[in-house]
């Protein structure tokens, strides 16, 4: 039966799978994908101590039983919150998911049905876990299928990407002494070291990368102090850098910034990317990061997918059902320009 990525799409949006509660959507992929003959392996991925989901967790990979792939498509399962079911009309599917990636998994799909009629290698994998830190991308990782190419699905308008940013968060924290706001002299305000080691945070100039863009830095969360009327002994604040190079530079940069006034810690980083670039489609440079820097052992990536960055993660989230159906022409047209060029 031919696949219909509009009724799937609508499918897999109606499942959530907000991130740490994937469960589901992987559970109805690999029943999907083994009822259209495909062989399916689930890869276990450890929910964190932060979760509060007791659910097992996994990527699901499918391809073909015995074969190494040349070229596997791959994008993530979980999605932001809240939860949002499908509706379509005549143009759009809205919910969340919908561009960010549910709708990229079903044209997934059915480009890799179409390339393994024409007796192409090709797999699927779906990753859970891209929405918080790449869990399920750096567990697959470890469990390479010999391909060549892989072909990330994100939305950026059915362009490819010549680049992703990276990503650098960055936790702030100043201490400080309890007293009564009535006489300051007697404590030493955290909140006050906080928003000087921020200030000065602001004023450092990020680095520029030709054909890229800047680096941007984006404040997300301050917290801190017990009430007005007490001077703070504590506050935070969480940041995002937005990474166009290295980041060993930016740490460095940020350590002095803060030196004397505040702590500083890098949960987590996200390297800056490059991709392998396509003849014939037009391009982009995606601002967002992605899961590909950690699925270095799954061939040289390409970035490419319908739907556009600016709806996702918002309520309005969408994809237009024409740039979809454009999408599955897309991915099967790049696959077989990748799997040509190595002939």
């Amino acid at each position: 039966m031919e696949l219909d990525p509009i009724q799937l799409t609508r499918r897999l949006v109606d499942i959530e799978s907000i991130t740490y509660n994937e469960g589901a959507v992987g559970a109805f992929l690999a029943e999907f994908l083994a009822g259209r003959g495909f062989a399916v392996e689930k890869m276990h991925v450890e929910q964190p101590t932060e979760s509060r989901s007791t659910s097992a967790r996994f990527n699901v990979f499918a391809g073909v039983s015995g074969e190494s792939p040349d070229v596997v498509f791959s994008t993530h399962m979980d999605t932001v919150p809240p939860f949002i079911p499908s509706s379509e009309d005549d143009e759009f599917i809205h919910g969340r998911g919908s561009c960010d990636a549910k709708g990229i998994i079903a044209a997934q799909i059915a480009a890799a049905e179409r390339l393994r009629e024409s007796g192409l290698r090709v797999g699927l994998l779906f990753v859970v876990g891209e929405e918080r830190d790449s869990a399920g991308a750096k567990v697959a990782n470890q469990h390479p299928r010999g391909s060549r190419f892989l072909i990330n699905g994100e939305p950026t308008d059915n362009r490819v990407a010549l680049a992703s940013k990276g990503a650098l968060r960055v936790r702030i924290r100043a201490t400080g002494k309890m007293a009564h706001s009535a006489y300051p002299e007697l404590g030493e305000s955290a909140t006050h070291k906080l928003v000087h080691a921020l200030e000065r945070v602001l004023a450092l100039p990020l680095p520029v990368t030709p054909d890229v863009g800047p680096g941007t830095l984006n404040i997300g969360t301050i917290t801190g102090g017990r009430a007005t009327n007490v001077i703070a002994d504590e506050a935070e604040a969480h940041l995002l850098v937005r990474l166009v190079g290295p980041a060993e530079p930016i740490r460095h940069a940020l350590e002095q910034a803060v030196e004397g006034l505040a702590t500083i810690e890098f949960p987590l980083e996200i390297p800056f990317k490059r991709f392998h670039p396509v003849v014939g489609l037009p391009t982009m440079i995606a601002a967002f990061t992605t899961d590909a820097p950690w699925l270095s052992e799954w061939g040289e990536p390409v970035l490419l997918g319908p739907g556009s960055i600016h709806v996702a993660h918002t309520p309005h989230e969408k994809l237009a059902k024409k740039e979809l159906f454009e999408s599955i022409d897309q991915y099967v047209a790049v696959a077989q320009q990748l799997v040509a060029s190595i002939g």
